[in-house]
């Protein structure tokens, strides 16, 4: 099995090389990256499987050569509002799988424009299998399947300041507290302003409770496009100390992250000095997902969380996902552009094995307050 792992560099990757180079059917894994040099230094601490290259991934000729020679590949190059979709496209013209971290809404809803060229080549585009998109979709398909009538999904997640995060990453929070975003309200999907919608949400420990503010992660608007019934699904997002936030949207009034160029400046700026936000601010991120409806005849609650490092609960899932797609587990599904909600009618299994991997899970199947 030979994988190609794009922005395999990045800190969100380092983790999922880690699952990797534990896999004896994986072959060979080739660390992409547009800085060769830290590209080298990952391939250095993994095994003689491991190789590094320079790639652009704006370079879609070069990204669809480089595809064509593994069996799949991992998407961690962002921001994703960016390159979802071209790297996506990169992959339909390759003719292989592709898994990507995607978080964006935006990157959904331009790769789902995708679905049916996908179908027609017989391409699986698995997009969003990480943390906040991912794990809290695969849960939220938990909630929707154990009861009658389900009808209300929120999903919250909050990070700890003092993780690692690389400036495609920071360009991103830029991104989510930018702007607007789309939620399902009363049956209806509206248009919202980043940062509204502010509450306090009781994370695992150590988080703690927290307030949380609608933000632009994808799955406001995956999960009522794959779950029909729904008539509420919200998507609320923070960070601990819970002042960054607020820092962020007061930055954002002053233009500073109103285009994709200014983003990435500001990523590297900030990417420079994160350990002064950082200080005092937790190393674990978290996520949490409320399910209700009816069932037999009843109100029915169920509540999921979630703990671990960001790289962790974010990478984990992504590399379960490829390994499953790689391996054959989904050949018997057409075709198409997939978030775990859609292709995981059972999703059990696949958290089943995320937990055995690591990834601390929590159920509480008369919700939780």
């Amino acid at each position: 099995m030979k994988i190609l792992v794009l922005g395999g560099a990045g800190d969100m990757a380092r983790d999922a090389l880690d699952e990797l180079r534990k896999e004896k059917l994986v072959t060979a894994v080739t660390i992409a990256d547009l800085n060769l040099d830290r590209a080298e230094q990952e391939a250095g601490r993994c095994d003689g499987r491991f190789t590094a290259c320079r790639l652009d991934a704006c370079e879609h000729g070069l990204t669809v050569n480089l595809m064509r020679q593994h069996d799949i590949t991992l998407g961690f190059a962002g921001p994703f509002y960016f390159y979802e979709k071209r790297l996506a496209e990169a992959a339909l013209e390759a003719g292989k799988p592709y898994v990507s971290i995607a978080d964006d809404y935006e990157a959904y809803l331009d790769v789902i424009t995708l679905d049916e060229a996908a179908r027609a080549r017989g391409v699986h585009i698995l997009t969003g299998w990480g943390n906040s998109p991912g794990l809290t979709q695969a849960l939220a398909r938990k909630g929707y399947n154990s009861m009658e009538e389900p009808r209300r999904i929120n999903v919250h997640w909050a990070a700890g300041s003092n993780e690692a995060a690389g400036p495609a990453n920071l360009a991103h929070l830029f991104n989510i507290f930018h702007g607007t975003t789309l939620q399902t309200i009363r049956g209806h999907e509206i248009r919202v302003p980043t940062g509204g919608g502010r509450k306090l949400v009781r994370f695992p420990s150590p988080m703690g409770e927290l307030p949380v503010y609608y933000t632009g992660h994808a799955e406001s608007v995956s999960l009522p496009r794959n779950l029909p019934g729904l008539t509420e699904v919200t998507l609320h997002g923070g960070v601990q100390p819970a002042y960054i936030p607020l820092l962020v949207m007061l930055l954002g009034r002053t233009g500073l992250f109103s285009t994709h160029e200014r983003r990435k400046r500001a990523a590297k700026f900030f990417y420079r000095i994160e350990g002064l936000f950082g200080a005092g601010g937790l190393d674990k991120s978290v996520g949490r997902v409320d399910v209700s409806g009816l069932h037999q005849g009843r109100t029915a609650r169920r509540t999921y969380t979630y703990l671990g490092h960001i790289g962790q609960i974010t990478a984990i899932p992504c590399v379960v996902a490829a390994l499953w797609e790689a391996s054959g587990g989904f050949r018997d599904i057409p075709g198409g552009v997939y978030s775990p909600e859609r292709l995981l009618a059972d999703p059990d299994p696949f958290l089943a094995e995320v937990m055995r991997r690591g990834v601390e899970i929590f159920f509480y199947e008369d919700g939780l307050d």
